[in-house]
C-alpha cells in the first residue's frame, strides 16, 4: 500500500490534524479528521439520506469533520485520485 500525501490542515498546531492522502493502488481518498461530536453523529445516524437506505452508522465507519479551509486540499486529492485511477485502469 502506498499513500500519496496531499495536504494537512494549514492551521495545524503540530499535533493531530485533519490530513488527506490518496491510496495509490485503489485511488481511494484517505482522510484523518476530528471525530464528529455526539449531536452531529446523532443527526447523521438518524436521518434517511437516501430513500430505502438504512439509517445508522455502521460499527466499521466513522463520521469525521474536515474544516472548510481544507476544500482546496480535497479538490487536489480528488484530482490525484482520478489520475491514479486512470493510471491503474480502475473500473469502479
Amino acid at each position: 500500500m502506498t499513500l500519496r500525501f496531499v495536504g494537512i490542515d494549514p492551521n495545524t498546531g503540530g499535533e493531530g490534524s485533519p490530513t488527506v492522502w490518496v491510496e495509490e493502488e485503489s485511488a481511494d481518498l484517505v482522510l484523518q479528521g476530528e471525530e464528529a461530536d455526539e449531536l452531529l453523529q446523532a443527526l447523521v445516524g438518524s436521518t434517511q439520506w437516501v430513500p430505502g437506505h438504512k439509517t445508522g452508522i455502521p460499527a466499521h465507519e466513522r463520521v469525521i469533520r474536515i474544516p472548510v479551509r481544507m476544500v482546496p486540499i480535497l479538490r487536489e486529492a480528488c484530482d490525484a485520485a482520478e489520475r491514479a485511477s486512470a493510471e491503474h485502469h480502475d473500473v469502479r
